[in-house]
């Protein structure tokens, strides 16, 4: 079997996401690649797809909705899944319902594709990443400043889907996002 998992960054979190992700399921005995969605010309030597992006403005990245919608014919054929990655983790307790909507968000946007799981992960929230307002918005919500990606939540949900693609009965895994031991203020 052949996986490509393709993903959309800004700044290098989904990127690395992605590439945990395939070394998870690469060590499981599949031909992984892993790809930025810009550099990918040919899907259709792939049995199965794992697309990433980053969330900005409660959105997939532009890039990323064009690669869905661009091989939506094959995507709609072959197992896919999904997912994003955001700041919930970077939000208290009380905002992790709000940040968690942009699931709905993003599937939405993607009618054509009908996701065997979609997950989202919490990457590195950095101030100088946000525009002013979204920062004072966030500062005001509790938020914190921090690297938030848990490679041991990748691994773990890679190897759900590793388990399913290898015929092995097993949900795909979900953790709930994680604190950092020492976030900035």
């Amino acid at each position: 079997m052949r996986i490509l998992v393709v993903y959309a960054t800004v700044y290098g979190s989904t990127r690395q996401i992605a590439e945990r992700i395939g070394a998870r399921l690469g060590a499981s005995g599949v031909h992984v690649e892993v790809r930025a969605v810009d550099m990918v010309e040919d899907v259709s030597r792939f049995d199965a797809f794992l697309v990433g992006s980053a969330i900005h403005d409660q959105a997939w990245l532009p890039e990323a909705q064009d690669f869905v919608q661009r091989h939506h014919a094959l995507l709609s054929r072959c197992p896919v899944w999904l997912f994003s990655v955001g700041m919930a983790a970077a939000l208290p307790p009380r905002m992790h319902a709000l940040a968690m909507r942009q699931e709905h968000i993003v599937l939405a946007s993607l009618p054509h594709v009908h996701p065997r799981g979609h997950h989202v992960f919490s990457g590195i929230v950095m101030p100088d990443r946000i525009p002013l307002r979204a920062r004072l918005l966030f500062r005001l919500l509790g938020g914190r400043y921090g690297d938030y990606c848990d490679p041991k939540e990748a691994d773990r949900w890679a190897a759900g889907i590793a388990g399913r693609l290898n015929g092995v009965a097993g949900a795909v895994q979900s953790s709930p996002p994680r604190r950092p031991s020492e976030p900035t203020a």
